[in-house]
């Protein structure tokens, strides 16, 4: 029989100086949990250590090495090269998706060393396991969409996600020239952004521990590695100009990607932006209702997306329970679904992904309008 399954909560993500509380009637949270748990129960089923998470992470990882090995040692022709590039940059997507994403949120399985293990693939791909942990799990997930606290809808003087965020003429045309910039996310990810987090300490306004020891070792070697196998190796195969060509084509259609799949799930048209009271910096509603309102799933009947994706497009059973692997989503999402009705929720959810692309893209639009408030 499974161990009742935790949610997760502010109480454990909080960072000391963002100051915003949560309403703190948990009824509809621990209904919630009791469902879940019931499920696991009396179906047997394991809320993580699942063996097709392990079959499932073989395949992908050698969809990796196999995408690598053509495109630097293999490719004769530009159109090979091109063909190796999308689907070196395809496979890490699905990395991040499933193998890191799952590790990373220790769903993968309920020892500790194995999360961690997973969650470094992260570092292998020229990311921080440790930088991503402070700003995904800690902010993203106790914070979704509230202006100001939620480091991801926050894209600087570029972007406008938030009905809350100042307008400038620029943003008229964001929907048209963000899904160009979004490409240039993971580049600015491994060459910048990791190493300004860890001298300042602070992910947008909120601080964390810089990395030591182990962690600070963790992190230099990864940086090491990646580079060195976005660089120094394909060096010994390909003149400078090939390489730095191909950097950038297998990154920026990487960061299309990735970041078009995680915006589906908070800025589109049927996502929530609240923000906490002005004097009591008090949200109206407990956190697990704040988790749904501002997160929509999408997609939900296509096996492929769902296996592809890692489940995220099972976005609101992945805030509700991060820790439990994604193998489990489509199946919880029911009761999730229900709960919600009883509880007179609004659950989100468009119903492909062709339709989650539109509304982001009218959402842009839209605050980019003058008129937009």
């Amino acid at each position: 029989m499974s161990k009742p399954e935790k949610m997760s909560s502010p109480a454990l993500a909080v960072s000391a100086d963002a100051n915003v509380k949560f309403n703190t009637d948990g009824s509809f949270q621990r209904t919630l949990k009791a469902r879940v748990d019931a499920y696991f129960a009396s179906t047997g089923q394991k809320p993580r250590d699942c063996i097709q998470m392990y079959v499932k992470s073989a395949i992908i990882m050698g969809w990796f090495a196999a995408s690598y090995i053509l495109l630097v040692c293999f490719a004769g022709n530009w159109w090979q090269a091109i063909l190796s590039s999308i689907s070196l940059s395809l496979s890490i997507a699905a990395v991040a998706f499933n193998i890191q994403h799952d590790g990373g949120h220790k769903a993968y399985s309920k020892r500790s060393w194995i999360n961690r293990l997973m969650a470094t693939s992260l570092d292998l791909l020229g990311g921080s396991s440790y930088i991503w942990d402070h700003k995904h799990n800690t902010v993203h997930h106790t914070y979704a969409n509230i202006t100001d606290h939620d480091d991801d809808i926050d894209l600087g003087f570029l972007a406008r996600l938030s009905p809350h965020q100042k307008r400038l003429g620029i943003h008229r045309l964001q929907h048209l020239y963000l899904w160009i910039l979004y490409g240039f996310l993971p580049i600015k990810w491994q060459l910048y952004d990791d190493f300004h987090d860890v001298i300042v300490g602070r992910v947008g306004t909120h601080s964390f521990a810089r990395p030591r020891g182990k962690a600070l070792a963790i992190f230099i070697a990864g940086k090491v590695a990646s580079l060195s196998l976005a660089f120094v190796v394909p060096l010994f195969f390909h003149s400078i100009w090939a390489v730095l060509l191909f950097y950038v084509i297998v990154l920026h259609l990487n960061g299309v990607i990735l970041a078009v799949v995680f915006q589906l799930a908070h800025v589109v048209e049927e996502s929530s932006f609240p923000m906490p009271d002005t004097v009591s910096n008090k949200m109206d509603d407990p956190w697990a209702i704040h988790q749904v309102q501002t997160t929509v799933d999408f997609a939900r009947n296509n096996p492929f997306l769902t296996w592809y994706l890692g489940g995220l497009n099972y976005q609101v059973e992945h805030h509700l329970f991060p820790r439990i692997c994604h193998i489990n989503y489509p199946r919880i999402s029911k009761m999730v679904e229900e709960v919600c009705t009883e509880f007179g929720i609004r659950y989100n959810a468009n119903k492909t992904m062709l339709s989650a692309i539109c509304s982001h893209y009218r959402w842009l639009r839209t605050m980019g309008k003058p008129t937009a408030g």
